[in-house]
């Protein structure tokens, strides 16, 4: 069985979710996230896409959404393999995989 880090899986989904945030990969990843994780984090995506069209603040959106996936994973354990599966197809459609 493979041990899977949860800070590791956070940080890559930080990544490339907001690498997505501004690529057309997020019309997909804005449906999967809320079929997966639910509206809030739909909604925060949404507004990482806004802020990052307005401003240079990628570094920063990386870290918050690094702390919230942390968070997440921590509450809800049983999401990690939706989400590890989220950040392997988001990655795959940016072309990083």
């Amino acid at each position: 069985m493979d041990v899977i880090h949860q800070e590791r899986v956070a940080w890559e989904g930080a990544r490339a979710f907001v690498a997505a945030s501004g690529a057309d990969a997020y019309w997909w990843l804005s449906e999967m996230i809320e079929r997966n994780l639910g509206r809030t984090y739909q909604a925060c995506l949404a507004a990482t896409r806004t802020r990052l069209q307005r401003e240079e603040a990628s570094l920063a959106e990386i870290g918050a959404w690094r702390v919230r996936l942390e968070d997440l994973l921590r509450v809800r354990p049983d999401v990690q393999p939706a989400l590890l599966e989220l950040v392997t197809e988001t990655s795959a459609r940016l072309g990083r995989y």
